[in-house]
């Protein structure tokens, strides 16, 4: 069976051979594209963990504020939870604080528009731009009114 097609049919396999390949020196036997390419996808997903928890937090927030009869436990624990796991989040990757800036521009948007289908409340209702900093968002003890 071929590197490719043990990438292909056996993906934990192809992750040790490649481990051992590269624990023995032997780099010339490694699968490098296919390498590459899943050290590539590990980044990203870094990203998309941290931009799904600043989504989260932002719905929620946004709901706090817009539909202040449903606030709750939940809220309150989603939103703590958030704000406990984000900068953990920031620790453990610190090259991803060079793009918070542009992936809470990005989970904003989608917080907007899970807000609208959560809440039934038009768009409209919540602002274009992110109303917060990261400093406030991610602060336990701020809650909008």
């Amino acid at each position: 069976m071929g590197i490719a097609t043990q990438y292909d049919t056996d993906f934990y396999g192809w992750i040790q051979e490649q481990a051992a390949l590269i624990k023995a020196g032997r780099l010339d036997a490694v699968d490098l594209e296919n390498l590459l390419e899943e050290v590539e996808c590990m980044g990203r997903s870094e990203e998309n963990a941290l931009e799904s928890r600043l989504e989260l937090l932002f719905a929620h927030l946004l709901k706090w504020i817009y539909q202040p009869e449903y606030r709750g436990r939940s809220w309150v624990n989603t939103i703590k939870e958030q704000r406990r796991k984000i900068p953990k989040h920031l620790q453990r990757n610190p090259g991803l604080k060079n793009k918070l800036d542009e992936i809470m521009r990005s989970a904003y948007e989608d917080a907007r528009a899970a807000a609208t289908d959560e809440t039934g409340l038009p768009e409209q209702t919540f602002p274009k731009q992110c109303p917060w900093m990261s400093s406030e968002a991610l602060n336990q003890d701020f809650w909008p009114d």
